[in-house]
């Protein structure tokens, strides 16, 4: 509690169904004497857009914090296990204890307050508007540097996710190390056979 208000943090995650790279949330907690005008579905808006705003959340937000699951917890506990993961973390590493979470989905991870799923929250919750946005420019800048790391995927264009170009890279260079591996597309890939859009995590 600060001030007499209940402190609530929003929380989201990017990257639930990319074939490869981590799976990010964020947690924030935003200062109602401080309003950022804007926030909205993170996939609603352009990237020049997304950059602005966070750089707006970092610095207005009474807290905010980045949790990840790597590439091998997904593969190892799956990716909703994995996703719930990154959330615990993200809410665990903020500087402010929140006396409620608000998560976008339909299923809040375990946490020692407690959480509320809302489906379509990104849209509908200022507070998960703004993690939304900081779990994306985060997770791209990320997808970025592994694009660099593993040159060929075009990880700095499609963000790991499933487009065809991806796919094609995918049987012609075999999978790196940022792939996930538990996921259809990446097996059959190991297999030599290229992945259709059919062929769903």
């Amino acid at each position: 509690m600060t001030g007499g208000l209940r402190m609530i943090a929003g929380c989201d995650e990017v990257g639930r169904g990319t074939l490869a790279g981590p799976v990010v949330a964020a947690a924030v907690v935003l200062d109602a004497t401080r309003p950022i005008v804007g926030l909205a579905d993170s996939k609603a808006l352009s990237a020049r857009r997304r950059e602005a705003l966070d750089a707006l959340i970092r610095e207005r937000a009474l807290g905010w914090a980045i949790g990840e699951a790597t590439v091998d917890e997904i593969d190892r506990l799956n990716i909703l296990q994995a996703t719930l993961l990154a959330m615990q973390r993200a809410v665990a590493a903020l500087s402010v204890r929140p006396s409620l979470v608000l998560v976008d989905g339909n299923r809040a991870p375990e946490l020692p307050m407690p959480a509320r799923a809302i489906v379509g929250g990104d849209a509908l919750e200022p507070a998960i508007s703004a993690a939304s946005i900081v779990a994306k420019v985060y997770r791209d800048r990320l997808m970025v540097e592994l694009g660099a790391r593993h040159p060929g995927y075009g990880f700095e264009r499609h963000f790991g996710y499933g487009t065809i170009a991806h796919r094609q890279a995918l049987v012609m260079l075999g999978p790196c190390r940022a792939h996930r591996h538990s996921f259809a597309p990446v097996r059959l890939a190991l297999q030599g056979r290229f992945p259709t859009q059919q062929d769903q995590p």
